[in-house]
């Protein structure tokens, strides 16, 4: 019977290794003893190079298992494989950029300090990263049809697990917490640093009764911010931020009492590091619908638009992500709108600052009735239609026409704007013609309604 498959792949492949061993044997008798032969010795490293080369292929191209005494090889299909292992992922998780890696891999390539994706290179947003549960599901049911255990992904992301010493370290930092000033202060730059490194201590975090609210103490107990060090409230911040990247402290971080106030006051005061931060963590934090409400309600939103509106470019990108996560929330919609988000996004967007980002956030509000009153007092439409005639960004168009279409909607007297700046740029009749599928049925429908009332004008 015909072999096929994996032990084809093995056949040829041993094929190659037998004949690299003869050429390799043959070299190595050529290369003599009194008079070296130079060239052999070189034939002698090419075989050896080729046969390494051949071991690592093998090696990587399938998962080895030994079942009832049976070897067995299995190919590993790539999509369940971690771009930056190669191996069989077990704990698949996404990033920003919206690939899937091994989380103990990708959470290393953070650690690193690299703020890339490895693949794309796309700038990743902090270094959250969220399972991919169906992937996980995928190789779980592909596991089980070969006959493979995979490792629980609890068990395996403790494969970095703590000492005896490391915990013993984490308790006397707590500790030292709540004496000195410069006690505190040592204590705080460590478990800034412990948390953003290793993800354990992160976990310990929730893992230890009352650890978040010994982290917090030297901010909580103080009267006012003004009698905080900066370095201080700087680090447990940023602490705090660590450890919301972490998906099984979100929701305890968020609903500890002095959290979400804290985070709040660091919006409003300290280093624009710790303001940044503060900013980041509610970002993380929001991943969680449950987090969006109590976030919102707890009257954060305003202090990220003045922070917004300040436009300091360390703090653009993680202030106009939090903003964002916090309003697909219907309610922190309406909140972000009574907090005046609609005037200072308007005007970031007209000097052309983070376009991309606010635009999106433009297009989420424009479904308050509010905010397309306050777009059409403050000039909107020109804005967007100049956006359009600027951009070749897709998502940018589809997020202009998408609010033009709303006020068009709403507001009659923004029908002759629009009509003129078809006469002379047709930059609604092109993004019909050539935009994505839903901003060519936006720009149909406001055109369709322009064409109407024109009909309607001249029949009267």
């Amino acid at each position: 019977m015909a072999k096929t498959g994996v032990f084809e792949g093995d056949q040829g492949m041993l094929a190659k290794v037998n004949e690299l061993k003869k050429e390799l044997h043959k070299a190595v008798k050529s290369i003599g003893d009194d008079d070296i032969n130079v060239e052999a010795i070189d034939i002698a490293q090419d075989m050896l190079s080729a046969l390494k080369e051949l071991k690592l292929q093998r090696s990587s191209s399938s998962v080895s298992l030994n079942l009832q005494n049976e070897k067995k090889s299995v190919v590993v299909p790539e999509e369940f494989k971690c771009p930056l292992s190669k191996e069989l992922m077990k704990d698949p998780v996404i990033v920003s950029s919206g690939l899937t890696f091994d989380r103990p891999f990708i959470q290393k390539w953070l650690k690193s300090g690299n703020l890339v994706c490895p693949q794309t290179q796309q700038v990743l947003s902090l270094s959250m990263v969220t399972p991919n549960l169906l992937i996980r599901e995928m190789i779980s049911q592909w596991c089980k049809k070969n006959r493979i255990k995979l490792p629980d992904p609890v068990q395996y992301s403790k494969e970095e697990g703590l000492t005896e010493a490391d915990r013993v370290l984490f308790l006397s930092l707590l500790d030292k917490l709540s004496k000195t000033m410069s006690d505190q202060k040592e204590a705080a730059k460590q478990l800034r640093l412990l948390t953003r490194r290793t993800p354990s201590f992160r976990a310990m975090f929730g893992e230890s009764s009352g650890a978040l609210s010994q982290l917090l103490n030297p901010l909580s107990r103080s009267k006012s911010t003004s009698d905080v060090h900066p370095d201080l409230q700087e680090d447990i911040i940023t602490t705090v931020l660590n450890l919301s990247i972490h998906d099984n402290n979100k929701k305890l971080v968020a609903e500890t009492p002095m959290v979400i106030p804290i985070l709040i006051d660091a919006l409003r005061s300290g280093t624009i590091e710790t303001r940044t931060n503060a900013a980041a963590a509610l970002f993380t934090l929001s991943a969680l619908d449950s987090n969006k409400e109590l976030i919102g309600k707890s009257g954060a939103l305003k202090p990220l638009i003045d922070l917004l509106d300040e436009g300091h470019s360390l703090s653009m990108k993680d202030v106009a992500s939090a903003i964002f996560t916090l309003c697909i929330l219907h309610e922190n919609r309406a909140r972000a709108v009574r907090d005046g988000a609609v005037q200072v996004i308007l005007r970031k967007i007209a000097n052309r600052v983070y376009v991309d980002e606010l635009l999106a956030i433009l297009a989420m509000l424009s479904n308050n009735q509010r905010a397309v009153e306050e777009l059409g007092d403050l000039g909107a439409v020109s804005c967007l239609l100049s956006i359009m005639r600027e951009t070749s960004c897709a998502r940018n168009q589809e997020n202009c026409i998408a609010i033009l279409y709303t006020i068009c909607f709403n507001d009659r007297s923004k029908w002759k704007e629009l009509r003129e700046e078809e006469r002379t740029h047709a930059t609604i009749s092109q993004l019909g013609q050539n935009g994505t599928s839903r901003a060519k049925r936006k720009a149909s429908s406001i055109l369709e309604r322009l064409n109407r009332a024109m009909h309607l004008t001249h029949t009267a």
